[in-house]
């Protein structure tokens, strides 16, 4: 009798869904959340799952079973969300991403690498249900003698017992800068939840108020945050005076791939070699945000910073943006724009208009002739622009050329005809493998092309700026063996100050080289440096990068691919818990970094830094 009522009581839905989600909390919080107490999604997540169920049993009508199936739909399409966007960026996706649910089928490829069979598991439940009520009269059957309320009292008492709950869980996290622990803290549910209403408590206000005039936002304002005294006679200004510049941004390119070798054999050959002749930045960090490549084309351009939320180009794709192409252009220089790629592809277009590009060469010029991933290789991209760039030079004026390489993407699957990378056996099948297998082809693409412009005369007649736009091997997206591959070419645990680094490459005529600078810079500081190498001036306008050879010392406030609050100084990458006091510090190069190596005064100068350049590019005006 009592095993029959023991049955009865778990075949109520509200009992048997809460179990349901119960078990899917705990898998998504196990890809998110590694090493957090077990009993604790009982605390944070649970009590969220319990008030939508007690607001179906006291809202509902009595036979609910479809509108508990709806609600286990929604709650599990999140969380599967939630997990396949932390596999790759590292954060707890929000509402904020769905401004970029266009570009999902352009990156499908990398989407469902990062799709472990087991992550599917979450909707067997669903998929279980729907085969029974289409095939099954027996469970259609029980499904409509499933009618009836939870009591009244009972269910009032869930539902006020959970909210408090999940309200106690917010008040205490509400302060919390780092956005993985104020999910772990709140719940991935009640935190969605505080984003949308935040979200929405934003656009209410721009709604009513003007962006007031950020009068506190001037060039001296952000050398004395960042700690800089502009110098009175900057070394090598001018030396490049009249010079073309090319910019080459390099997919997914990290700084450990130069000079790496795997058993032997060279990854990078090409640039390898590059350095015994060329400025290199060994301590060189990316601050891209959701737009990933895009976003290092903004910062690049402008030495602004990415917004909290969304991509740089479509954020900031309607304002006219103080850039490197409008000065240049304005200082007598021919702009252009390269990627084999849809223009249309992340706003681009908007984006090139707001950062003032002459003219852009995009998928239609490249055509679709020897595809890798979503657009030519490599190699048509290098071999059609060097075409263009002779046709720049011959004009009689200065050019600047922005290129951006594709072949390197994520998922790094490239065709066999492009592999030249004998990998050994333990790499073959891994995410670590491929990489090398790639970047190993752009390595040689790239080679090709250096080649062609010092064929044409164009090498010693142009600053040559190459640098990677963002990792290409997440921490959070590598198996067990593959993380054991990566200690293996480090010789070390591979770290976020090892993810974020990336190289810097410059070839400047009348520098000789080989030069490494071990000064710390990041992809806003590339702006300033170009300019002082071509000796164009920059007048008062507003930057937040620095000239990386006239300063000796950096801050950089990170955003996205860390939490919020992060910042790298000279010595490392620090990033907070709840607050600055209960942060975790990483040393560059391998070095342990202790807590004392960033000060607080730093993480509040970095965030200062970020609210000062989001108020300037809000204060913009829009294009016409």
């Amino acid at each position: 009798m009592q095993s029959r009522q023991g049955i009865r009581w778990l075949a109520k839905p509200f009992v048997f869904f809460s179990l349901i989600m119960l078990c899917k909390i705990y898998l998504a919080r196990f890809v998110l959340f590694e090493g957090s107490p077990g009993w604790l999604p009982l605390l944070t997540d649970f009590p969220a799952v319990l008030a939508i169920f007690s607001l179906i049993e006291w809202a509902a009508p009595k036979r609910k079973f479809g509108i508990y199936l709806a609600a286990d739909l929604v709650m599990t399409c999140v969380y599967f969300a939630v997990i396949m966007y932390y596999k790759y960026f590292g954060v707890v996706v929000t509402y904020h991403a769905l401004q970029q649910v266009g570009q999902v089928t352009e990156v499908q490829g990398s989407v469902m690498s990062l799709l472990h069979p087991y992550f599917l598991l979450i909707f067997t439940d669903i998929v279980l249900f729907w085969i029974l009520l289409a095939a099954s009269r027996r469970f259609r059957k029980w499904r409509k003698g499933l009618s009836g309320r939870e009591p009244r009292a009972a269910v009032v008492g869930v539902l006020v017992a959970a909210l408090a709950i999940c309200l106690t869980n917010v008040w205490q996290s509400r302060a919390s800068m780092n956005e993985l622990k104020k999910s772990a803290n709140m719940g991935i549910l009640p935190y969605e939840t505080v984003e949308i209403a935040a979200g929405a408590k934003d656009a209410v206000a721009a709604m009513v108020s003007e962006p007031e005039e950020p009068t506190d936002v001037t060039r001296p304002a952000i050398a004395e945050l960042k700690g800089i005294t502009e110098p009175v006679s900057p070394q090598y200004q001018g030396i490049a005076k009249g010079k073309n510049l090319i910019i080459i941004q390099m997919e997914a390119f990290q700084n450990f791939l130069l000079n790496a070798k795997i058993d032997g054999m060279e990854v990078t050959p090409n640039l390898n070699a590059l350095l015994g002749g060329t400025v290199y930045f060994p301590h060189f960090f990316q601050m891209v945000g959701q737009g990933n490549t895009s976003d290092a084309e903004f910062v690049v351009n402008t030495s602004l910073y990415v917004p909290q939320h969304g991509a740089a180009s479509q954020d900031f794709g309607d304002r006219q943006l103080p850039s490197m192409p409008r000065l240049l252009a304005a200082n007598g220089y021919d702009t252009a724009t390269f990627h084999t790629n849809d223009v249309k592809f992340w706003n681009r277009k908007e984006l090139y208009r707001a950062l003032g590009f002459g003219r852009y060469y995009d998928k239609q010029f490249y055509g679709t002739d020897d595809p890798v991933f979503f657009g030519a290789s490599d190699e048509v991209l290098y071999d059609k622009t060097a075409g263009k760039l002779e046709e720049m030079d011959k004009a009689g004026k200065p050019f600047y050329a922005q290129i951006i390489t594709m072949s390197g993407h994520h998922p790094f699957n490239i065709p066999d005809r492009k592999i030249r990378f004998k990998l050994p056996d333990r790499y073959r099948g891994t995410l670590v493998g491929d990489y090398i297998e790639a970047q190993n082809y752009a390595d040689y693409a790239i080679g090709q092309f250096i080649s062609r412009l010092k064929q044409d005369g164009l090498w010693d007649d142009s600053v040559i700026v190459i640098y990677g736009d963002h990792m290409g091997l997440p921490i959070y997206s590598l198996s067990d063996h593959e993380k054991d591959l990566m200690k293996e070419i480090f010789g070390r645990d591979y770290r976020s100050s090892e993810m974020m680094n990336i190289p810097l490459i410059l070839s400047v005529p009348g520098i000789q080289g080989p030069k490494t600078i071990e000064e710390l810079g990041g992809q806003a500081d590339v702006f300033p440096t170009v300019a002082n190498l071509l000796g164009v001036p920059m007048g008062d306008q507003v930057i937040f990068g620095q000239d990386l050879l006239n300063h000796p010392s950096n801050l950089l406030p990170e955003r996205y691919y860390l939490p919020s609050g992060s910042f790298i100084n000279d010595k490392g990458i620090f990033v907070p818990g709840a607050s600055f006091s209960d942060g975790t510090f990483y040393g560059l190069g391998g070095q342990a970094g202790t807590k004392s190596d960033a000060t607080e005064d730093q993480y509040r100068r970095a965030l200062k830094l970020l609210d000062m350049s989001d108020r300037y590019v809000k204060s913009l005006p829009k294009l016409d």
